[in-house]
C-alpha cells in the first residue's frame, strides 16, 4: 500500500474520530438553536453569554486539555510513531468531561425533529471535514518542520475543534434551510387549502400580550353553545397553526380559533392568509417585540395587518389602550367593536382579591355580572374581550356568564399552586410589560411574605433599560427580591435600589435552579412566590 493511501485513510480515521467523539458535545447549542426558532444570531448571542460553552470555561477545558496532551508528547517522544497518536488524548478527554462539567441542562430539552436531526446529521459532516482540513495541516507543518517534536504532536491541533462547534452548527443550519423551507412551504399550501375549504368560521388573535389567554377563554365561553377548536397552546406560528389542524376533521367544528403571533412585520399578514379570519380580537399593544419591530409604531403596524387580513363583514373586536384606541378596522368593512374603560363593552366594578375576580360587564345596553377564578384585573378585560365576541356572535348573557364560571387557569400564566403552605404564583411565560405589571399587583394582594423570583423583560429593544428599571421600582417594598441571570438584571436591580428598595432583601443568582436552592432554604409557611418570566436558554 502505498504511503499516500495510507495517509488518507490515517487521516480519514482520525477525523471521524473527532467528529463522532465531539459530536455529542454539540446538542447543548444545538438545543439552544432549537430554542431560538432556528436563528443563528440568536444561537452566536446565546454562545457569548457568560457561562455558555463557547467564551467561558469549555475553551479553557480545551486548551489545558491540550497542554496536558502536550506534556504527555514531551514525556513520551520514544514511542516514535505511536507518539504521534498521544496528542489526540484531548479528545475523549474533553468529550469525557464536558459530559461531567455542565451539569445543568435546557430548560427546554431539545426535541429530536427531522429538522434538528438533519442539521445533527450536517454538522456531523462539517466536524469531520474540519477535522480532515486540521489533520492535513497538522502533517503539513510536521513535515515542513523536519522536527521530530512537531512530528509527534501533529494531531494537535484537533483540540481546537470545540471552538468551532457555534460556527459550524449555524453552517449546518444554512445548509440544511433550502430543505426545510421547500417542506414547509408544501406543508403549509396543504394547510391553507383545509381551512379554505373548512364550512367553520375562524377566528384570529393578535395582540402584544393576552393572546393565549383570551384564546382559551373565548374558547371555554363558545362551548356553551357551539363546537370549538382551539389550537394548543401557544401553537401560534404557520407551523403550529398547521400542526394543530394536521389531523382534525374541521367539519365537526363550527369555530376555530387561532393565536396569531409576531416578530416582524409580515407575520400577521402571513397567518391570515393561512387562517382566512371570519372575525378577529386584538387584545391590546405595549413595547414588547420592539428589539425585532423598531419601534412602537412599527408593533402598532405589525399586529394590525390583521384587520386587513379578515374577511369582509367581520367583527374586530379590539382592547383599547394608549396605542389602539385610534385604530380603524376599515379595510375589509369591519364591524368595530371595543372593549376598555369607555367602549362599547365596559368593564366595570371590578373587585380583585386573592381567590379570584368579580365585575359587571355591559354589553351595550345589557349588563351581566360575571365572576372567576382568576386573579388580576387583567384577566377581567381578557374576560370582556372574549365575551364581546361571543356576544356578537350570538351568545345570551346567561350563556356567557356560564363559561366565564368555567374558564381555567391558563398553565403558567399567573397560575396559582399550593405547596406546603405556600403560594407560588407561576407567571413564567409572562414577557411583556403590561402583564409584569399586573402580576406584581396580584402578589401583593396575598398575605404573608411577598418574594419575586424574575430574570427581568426581554426584547424590548431601544426600551429594555428604561421598561427593566421601571420594572425594579416596582418590586420596592416586596420582602425577597431574586433576580437570575446577567443580561437584564443590572436594570432592574437599579431600578429598585433608585425606588427605595432595601439592598438586603435583593439577591442576583446565576441560574433559576440556584434561585430555587435558595428558596428551599428560606421560604416558610405563608410566604407567598411569584415566579416572572422564565426566560429560555438563549436570554439567560
Amino acid at each position: 500500500m502505498s504511503e499516500l493511501l495510507v495517509f488518507i485513510i490515517e487521516s480519514c480515521i482520525i477525523a471521524a474520530f473527532a467528529a463522532l467523539l465531539y459530536a455529542p458535545c454539540a446538542l447543548t447549542p444545538l438545543g439552544a438553536l432549537q430554542q431560538a426558532g432556528y436563528n443563528g444570531r440568536q444561537l452566536g448571542a446565546w454562545a457569548r453569554r457568560k457561562g455558555n460553552m463557547i467564551r467561558s470555561r469549555y475553551t479553557l477545558l480545551a486548551m489545558l486539555i491540550a497542554l496536558a496532551s502536550l506534556v504527555l508528547g514531551l514525556c513520551f517522544t520514544f514511542a516514535g510513531r505511536w507518539a504521534a497518536y498521544i496528542a489526540l488524548l484531548p479528545l475523549p478527554l474533553f468529550a469525557l468531561l464536558y459530559g461531567f462539567a455542565d451539569r445543568r441542562a435546557l430548560k427546554v430539552p431539545l426535541v429530536g425533529t427531522k429538522r434538528a436531526n438533519r442539521i445533527y446529521a450536517l454538522l456531523i459532516i462539517w466536524l469531520f471535514i474540519v477535522g480532515l482540513v486540521l489533520v492535513f495541516l497538522g502533517n503539513v507543518v510536521a513535515f515542513y518542520a523536519q522536527n521530530r517534536f512537531v512530528t509527534d504532536l501533529r494531531f494537535l491541533l484537533l483540540a481546537a475543534v470545540p471552538l468551532l462547534f457555534v460556527p459550524l452548527l449555524r453552517l449546518a443550519n444554512v445548509c440544511e434551510k433550502p430543505f426545510s423551507s421547500r417542506k414547509n412551504k408544501r406543508y403549509l399550501a396543504a394547510a391553507a387549502e383545509k381551512l379554505r375549504a373548512a364550512p367553520c368560521k375562524k377566528i384570529g388573535i393578535t395582540g402584544s400580550c393576552g393572546k393565549t389567554s383570551v384564546k382559551n377563554f373565548l374558547g371555554t365561553i363558545l362551548s356553551e353553545k357551539y363546537r370549538v377548536l382551539v389550537t394548543p397552546e401557544s401553537y401560534n406560528t404557520p407551523l403550529g397553526i398547521a400542526r394543530a389542524i394536521e389531523h382534525e376533521d374541521l367539519s365537526q367544528y363550527d369555530y376555530f380559533i387561532a393565536e396569531m403571533g409576531a416578530r416582524h412585520a409580515g407575520d400577521i399578514a402571513e397567518l391570515c392568509a393561512l387562517v382566512h379570519p371570519d372575525h378577529c380580537i386584538l387584545t391590546g399593544i405595549c413595547p414588547q417585540h420592539v428589539e425585532t419591530f423598531g419601534s412602537v409604531e412599527g408593533v402598532i403596524a405589525a399586529k394590525s395587518e390583521i384587520f386587513a387580513g379578515t374577511n369582509e363583514g367581520g367583527f374586530a373586536v379590539i382592547g383599547l389602550d394608549e396605542y389602539t384606541e385610534k385604530l380603524e378596522p376599515s379595510a375589509q368593512n369591519l364591524v368595530r367593536v371595543t372593549v376598555g374603560e369607555h367602549g362599547e363593552c365596559c368593564v366595570q366594578d371590578v373587585v380583585c382579591t386573592c381567590e379570584g375576580i368579580r365585575f359587571t360587564l355591559a354589553l351595550g345596553i345589557l349588563q351581566v355580572e360575571l365572576q372567576s377564578k382568576l386573579l388580576g384585573a387583567h384577566n377581567a378585560l381578557n374576560i370582556a374581550l372574549a365575551a364581546a365576541l361571543a356576544f356578537k356572535l350570538g351568545m345570551s348573557k346567561e350563556e356567557i356568564a356560564a363559561g366565564v364560571a368555567k374558564i381555567n387557569y391558563v398553565p403558567h400564566r399567573l397560575q396559582p399552586v399550593r405547596k406546603k403552605g405556600v403560594v407560588i404564583l407561576d407567571d413564567a411565560y409572562n414577557a411583556n410589560v403590561r402583564g409584569a405589571q399586573a402580576a406584581v399587583e396580584v402578589l401583593r394582594l396575598f398575605p404573608g411574605r411577598k418574594i419575586i423570583v424574575t430574570p427581568g423583560l426581554v426584547e424590548l429593544g431601544i426600551l429594555q433599560q428604561r421598561e427593566n428599571e421601571a420594572l425594579g421600582g416596582r418590586l420596592a417594598g416586596l420582602d425577597m427580591v431574586i433576580l437570575v441571570g446577567e443580561t437584564l438584571v443590572g436594570a432592574v436591580k437599579s431600578g429598585y435600589l433608585d425606588a427605595g428598595g432595601e439592598a438586603e432583601k435583593l439577591t442576583v443568582v446565576p441560574t433559576l435552579q440556584a434561585a430555587q436552592d435558595l428558596l428551599e432554604k428560606e421560604l416558610r409557611e405563608g410566604d407567598t412566590v411569584l415566579f416572572l418570566n422564565d426566560l429560555p436558554d438563549i436570554y439567560g
